[in-house]
């Protein structure tokens, strides 16, 4: 399963989207990328094939830092196109537009070839790219950056999980989410967005849940969200249980083997609850209730 992350901060975002594409390391995928707006509002992008490792890598050699302090960041599960850096994630349209997807744009050869005979060039194989297309192109036509992603996904058959930027709106990230999963984080440097909340834990346990047909406006100091047909609406905030190190690898070789070895831990949470009347442990067992003592 592939990856999202990304923020608007007051601070440089880097390290966030580096932790967080580490933490959704456990989803599995075949490269990862990033990409920041810089002071001077221009796309800053760096993508590697392999281990999130290879990115931060290739991040640490160049000459020239990559800083800013709103950004995007996937990991990316090969599906349409190879496993190759022009594949991932995130991808680009005419220096205005950058966008990182989750799910399959189904009707994106239709797409595709409607937006070459607009003069639009592809730079990989991917059904991704026709959304950054479609956006810069209805920005092209007047509009403002989340009128253009609330008009062109409606001519998107299929699922997406998405989160999107502009150079010629650079104090925002817009996300939308149809089929694949996407939610909010609000956090007090800043706001977020991530396909798991377990990507934002370091920064928050205060998460929006996005449902199907939303389209959010994260700024740094305020989330709109809008509804399937474009009503300003609200959603409850959430707040998570979740402890950081619960996903992390710990002491293990990798997270199949953390997997396995949690396994008697993950039966007897989802087995037991407390049983107030008697401090026992019940389990329920296709409808026959097992009371046993609790062990302390």
């Amino acid at each position: 399963m592939c990856g999202i992350v990304g923020g608007v901060t007051n601070s440089n975002i880097i390290p966030l989207l580096l932790e967080g594409l580490n933490r959704l390391e456990y989803r599995g995928y075949d490269s990862s990328g990033l990409i920041v707006l810089s002071e001077t509002n221009t796309f800053d992008r760096a993508r590697s094939v392999g281990k999130v490792k290879n990115l931060e890598n290739n991040l640490n050699e160049r000459s020239n830092k990559i800083k800013g302090n709103i950004g995007i960041a996937h990991t990316r599960w090969a599906t349409h196109g190879e496993p190759t850096n022009l594949n991932a994630h995130p991808h680009i349209s005419k220096n205005s537009v950058s966008v990182v997807h989750n799910g399959i744009i189904e009707n994106y050869v239709e797409l595709k070839k409607n937006q070459i005979k607009m003069g639009y060039k592809f730079k990989s194989e991917t059904d991704t790219e026709v959304v950054a297309h479609a956006i810069d192109h209805a920005i092209k036509s007047g509009k403002n950056l989340i009128d253009s992603v609330q008009d062109v996904v409606k001519s998107f058959q299929g699922s997406y999980g998405l989160a999107i930027m502009s150079s010629k709106f650079p104090n925002q990230i817009i996300a939308a989410r149809k089929g694949s999963p996407l939610l909010l984080g609000i956090g007090t440097n800043g706001n977020y967005v991530a396909s798991d909340q377990m990507a934002l834990l370091s920064e928050t346990k205060k998460f929006i849940f996005l449902e199907e047909g939303d389209v959010a406006e994260i700024k740094l100091d305020k989330i709109k969200i809008f509804d399937l047909d474009g009503n300003l609406v609200d959603r409850p905030v959430i707040n998570s249980k979740i402890k950081a190190g619960q996903v992390d690898k710990g002491n293990y070789d990798h997270f199949m083997q953390k997997e396995i070895f949690e396994q008697p831990q993950a039966i007897s949470c989802l087995l037991y609850t407390s049983d107030a009347a008697d401090d026992s442990l019940r389990v329920d067992l296709g409808g026959r209730r097992i009371i046993k003592k609790r062990v302390t």
